[in-house]
């Protein structure tokens, strides 16, 4: 029988120091949900074109899940949140802007690149944003400074197929959202209806660091997140 032997690289390197870290440092915990991802698609399918159209970016689900983010970190600042060692101790940092990174598989390993001042940009501006990241992501092309200082993260292991994951977090970042796939089975619609239909639906995971976020908070963040996809006006009108 054989082995094979090589060296690790830098990215995995750093990549496996900072995942030990997070688990070392953060009291993490994660929460579940899962949402009816019909209104989004069925938005997503009447707009696609023209959208791709005036902006020259297809229309992705990423999007509608980032401006979800923002708006749920604005009413759960703790997830927005994270501890630094001030001069008289440990000290909570709440972040006023959504500076969110995006995971992203390379040939080198994952890298996540950050997108700042979500909260002021369009969907048409997250979704550019978003392509050009992980282009250059891809392309090795991405500088230090697009690496660093996130709020909040989000990862999408619905790419790859996966149904359900407890994402790690990202430190110092306080909250990061997982992903998945989208599969239709039956659930109860409406909901106290007492009737069965199938729907497309999404698992949705927040792992959180629990010395900031208490279970209230991060199940608040969630649901809102739900409420948003399976709303998405309330996106428009700050709801």
């Amino acid at each position: 029988r054989s082995v094979t032997r090589r060296p690790m690289s830098p990215l995995r390197q750093r990549v496996a120091q900072r995942l030990v870290e997070a688990q070392r440092t953060a009291a993490m915990l994660t929460t579940f949900n899962e949402c009816d991802m019909s209104a989004v698609m069925e938005l997503r399918s009447r707009h696609k074109d023209a959208f791709e159209k005036q902006h020259g970016v297809k229309l992705g689900f990423m999007s509608f899940f980032a401006k979800a983010c923002v708006s749920a970190l604005r009413r759960v600042p703790a997830v927005n949140s994270q501890i630094a060692q001030g001069e008289k101790g440990p000290e909570i940092i709440e972040h006023h802007y959504c500076d969110i990174a995006f995971a992203v598989g390379t040939p080198r390993g994952l890298v996540v690149p950050v997108l700042r001042n979500v909260e002021s940009l369009s969907f048409a501006q997250i979704e550019l944003g978003l392509k050009d990241l992980a282009t250059r992501a891809r392309e090795g092309k991405l500088t230090l400074e697009e690496l660093q200082g996130g709020t909040f993260t989000i990862s999408n292991g619905g790419v790859y197929g996966s149904m359900m994951s407890t994402p790690i977090l990202n430190p110092p970042q306080s909250g990061i959202l997982g992903m998945h796939n989208i599969l239709r089975r039956p659930v109860e619609h409406p909901p106290g209806s007492g009737q069965i239909a199938v729907r497309p639906m999404m698992y949705l995971a927040l792992s959180y660091d629990h010395r900031i976020v208490d279970g209230e908070g991060a199940v608040t963040f969630l649901k809102h997140v739900k409420e948003c996809i399976e709303d998405p006006a309330r996106l428009l009108i700050d709801l």
